[in-house]
């Protein structure tokens, strides 16, 4: 009996916060609301697991930027460095931007290979903390400083510093607020952009908690998860709404719209526009 109570109480926890509006979860709010005129054409993702499930999330938001200028589709590039289960500090982004390294070549048409001649290797460099790292009390400190660092080394080489908002594990509503709040702050400390895609997980969760956002560890996400993650990145990256976008990875339309939808919403709200 007992137990059964807990699990309810649990239950509904989980409910209450998943149904918080996603504005009310920033309690800071961002300064930098895009990187536009110029927006990037071509991003490193730097991070961890996060990013690496589901075929990658570079590539998926790839995908979305292609579909939606097909015509230009060979000026997106992107990559990723990750390392399973690391934070910036595991990180050497410094070493990222050598030349005639990362990027330097890219696979294309029928994997064939094209070698990229660039006047700059990355427009952007999309990054992560481990996924509990920014409100970790042994580690936040760690978050706050790699943060400052690693935005000063991307922008000596040129580019955009962007920080990527993860997401509350599935058992732990309570990280999106948390979350939100500590990179809102980085972004803010460090006049960067910042991703709010664990506040487009709350909003999903709220509008449609029958549908898996998550693998079974509770923590990494399932495709849809990544494509959400993916529609929200496009979104803030381009400024475009990533709304009837006709890219859908592996997920079926009618969820892929709504995840499209569920993206576009977040970032209109969190960046108050």
């Amino acid at each position: 009996m007992l137990n059964a109570i807990r699990k309810t109480v649990f239950a509904a926890a989980i409910a209450a916060a998943a149904a918080m509006p996603a504005s009310a979860m920033a309690q800071t709010k961002p300064i930098v609301t895009t990187l536009g005129p110029d927006f990037p054409q071509s991003e490193i993702f730097i991070g961890n697991s996060f990013f690496y499930r589901n075929n990658s999330m570079h590539s998926q938001v790839l995908g979305l930027e292609r579909a939606a200028d097909a015509e230009h589709a060979h000026h997106y590039r992107a990559t990723s460095i990750t390392i399973s289960g690391g934070g910036l500090n595991w990180h050497d982004v410094d070493s990222y931007f050598r030349p005639n390294a990362v990027g330097s070549y890219s696979f294309v048409g029928d994997n064939e290979i094209r070698f990229n001649k660039l006047d700059r290797l990355f427009d952007a460099a999309i990054m992560m903390d481990c996924s509990q790292c920014p409100i970790h009390p042994q580690l936040k400190e760690l978050f706050t400083e790699y943060a400052r660092k690693d935005a000063d080394i991307v922008r000596s080489h040129g580019a955009k510093p962007v920080f990527f908002m993860s997401w509350a594990y599935a058992d732990k509503p309570e990280m999106t607020e948390q979350l939100a709040e500590a990179y809102t702050t980085a972004g803010n400390a460090n006049n960067a952009l910042v991703i709010p895609a664990g506040l487009a997980f709350a909003r999903a969760r709220a509008k449609q908690p029958e549908l898996n956002l998550y693998a079974p560890d509770k923590r990494h996400p399932s495709p849809a998860g990544t494509y959400l993650a993916a529609s929200t990145v496009y979104a803030v990256l381009t400024g475009k709404s990533p709304v009837g976008n006709s890219y859908h990875a592996s997920i079926d339309e009618k969820t892929a719209n709504f995840l499209q939808e569920i993206a576009w919403e977040t970032v209109q709200d969190y960046y108050g526009k």
